[in-house]
């Protein structure tokens, strides 16, 4: 297994099929594109030849959202199967998915649940992400899900938990800030401990999104990032140097070019805030 994923310091966007022709018919300015790796885990069809069309013009990273990472008992066999499958026909850039589980006894919620801050569930977390290296034959990447709850039998931070898990399985991480916003803002906490907490020689990618406002923010991906996460990415672009930097939207798709927009904007703030952590 390759033990080591080399930094990648380009700008991306989440490969969406409402922007399938804009990929294919003209030249679209990203240094890679983000797909989610369970709509291209198939034998064939037309996802996944254009997966294959665009894949000749761009880096391609693949994000999970199944892996169910903190299940008890072990990853499922065949996904990994077919996870590895996808991986060996596109070479991605790496490949990563949450710090959550999704499901039980086979079936899928469709969602990221959360995990306790715990050392047994640390234990079994870092058990899977090694089962899912060793499957895959290369490292991954863990994101930070925004959360919605605690648990009282914590012992320790979820950046402590993070910090800990890419200590022991050598895997990296992919920090999303609007995550980190989203839950600091739920929780109480403070989104400057969580970006001090993180290892910066273990970040490889952030992510950035919009969310619901209200009385608990909810990570929704359908809207533009909003000015508070603007301002924590400037932070995190501060602590951790030049990391490649997508933008997610998954809902309300607006039309490319203003994704492309948004995406200056990140170029913007990298440019002005990344050579402080040089």
């Amino acid at each position: 297994m390759t033990s080591h994923i080399a930094p990648f310091t380009g700008f991306g966007l989440g490969l969406r099929k409402e922007h399938y022709a804009d990929y294919l018919e003209r030249d679209v300015p990203v240094d890679f594109v983000e797909i989610i790796s369970e709509n291209y885990m198939v034998d064939g069809g037309r996802p996944l030849a254009t997966l294959d069309a665009i894949r000749e013009r761009h880096a391609v990273a693949m994000h999970g959202v199944s892996m169910s990472i903190g299940t008890v008992g072990g990853l499922d066999r065949a996904y990994l199967a077919r996870l590895k499958s996808l991986a060996d026909r596109i070479e991605p850039l790496w490949v990563s998915d949450h710090l959550c589980w999704t499901g039980i006894d086979g079936h899928n919620t469709h969602d990221l649940l959360p995990l306790p801050y715990t050392s047994q569930a640390l234990d079994v977390v870092c058990a899977n992400i090694n089962q899912a290296q060793d499957a895959l034959r290369r490292p991954i990447l863990i994101e930070n899900p925004s959360s919605y709850c605690t648990f009282p039998d914590a012992d320790m931070s979820e950046w402590e938990f993070l910090a800990e898990l890419a200590r022991r399985t050598g895997c990296y991480l992919l920090l999303d800030v609007n995550n980190v916003y989203v839950s600091a803002v739920n929780h109480g906490f403070d989104a400057q401990a969580f970006l001090a907490g993180i290892p910066a020689e273990r970040v490889r990618q952030i992510h950035l999104a919009g969310h619901t406002p209200g009385e608990i923010l909810i990570d929704t991906h359908d809207r533009a990032v909003c000015d508070d996460v603007w301002s924590l990415y400037a932070d995190a672009c501060a602590r951790f140097g030049p990391v490649a930097t997508m933008i997610e939207r998954d809902d309300d798709i607006p039309p490319l070019d203003d994704l492309l927009t948004e995406l200056d904007q990140a170029r913007t703030i990298a440019a002005a805030h990344m050579s402080i952590a040089a």
